[in-house]
Parts: C-alpha cells; structure tokens; sequence
C-alpha cells in the first residue's frame, strides 16, 4: 500500500489497527463502514478507514455502540464540525463522570475490604491466642 493508495483491503486495515477481519464486518454489520464490493472482495475507502478508526478510538473510550453510531454518522451531515464536536464533548464528559463514579465506588470497594480484612485477621489472631 502506497501513499497514493485511495483504498484498502480488510486485511490491510486489519493489519493497521491491529484487529482481526471479523472485527471490521462487526462494524460493517453496525453501519459504521460501507466497503464496495470487486467480485467477493471488499474494498474499503478512505472514508471507511477514518470511520473505523472513530469507531475503535470510541470503544477504547468505553462509548456504547449507540453512542459510536451518533457520533459518526454527524459527520455525514454538514461541513460545519461545531455541532459534532460539542456532541463530541458532551459524550466525553459523560463517559468521564460515569468513570469516576466507578472509581469511587471501587475506592470505597477497596477500603470495605481492608476493614473486614483486618477484622478477619484480628479474629484469626485472638483465636490463636485462646
């Protein structure tokens, strides 16, 4: 693949992003790529490539499909970025809060455990001693 290669292959994107031809239908089945087709072959575009690396960078955020979809399809809407990034911003601040709401709780998780830990220990302690 060159530079002035304008498609690619599933085994070309799966190599780049590291992730297997099953994932790429995955998000073919979701909407998120729309490969042509040369005989059985699939031939995806630039567009595609950009969509599906939307869609894996949402998936690391931990975005629900749903939310990937909305994000990605604003896109095809208008030249005029503004709306999508705000959209965009918004879906971030969310996914942080709900973030730090479970690392909170695992925190306090984490403290509840120590305490009936040591409790445990303690018993364990005061029965070796009786």
């Amino acid at each position: 693949m060159t530079e002035t290669t304008t498609t690619f292959t599933i085994s070309d994107l799966a190599r780049e992003f590291g992730i297997t031809p099953r994932t790429i239908r995955f998000w073919e089945d979701q909407g998120i790529v729309t490969p042509q087709r040369e005989g059985r072959n699939r031939v995806f575009t630039r567009r595609d490539r950009a969509r599906l690396k939307m869609a894996l960078r949402g998936k690391r955020l931990g975005l629900s499909l749903a939310e990937i979809n909305d994000l990605i399809g604003m896109y095809n809407s208008t030249e005029d970025e503004t709306p999508q990034l705000l959209k965009c911003l918004h879906v971030i601040e969310k996914r942080r809060a709900a973030l730090e709401q479970q690392r909170e709780d695992i925190e306090a998780m984490l403290t509840d455990i120590s305490q009936f830990e040591f409790q445990c220990q303690q018993e364990l302690a005061r029965r070796a001693t009786a």
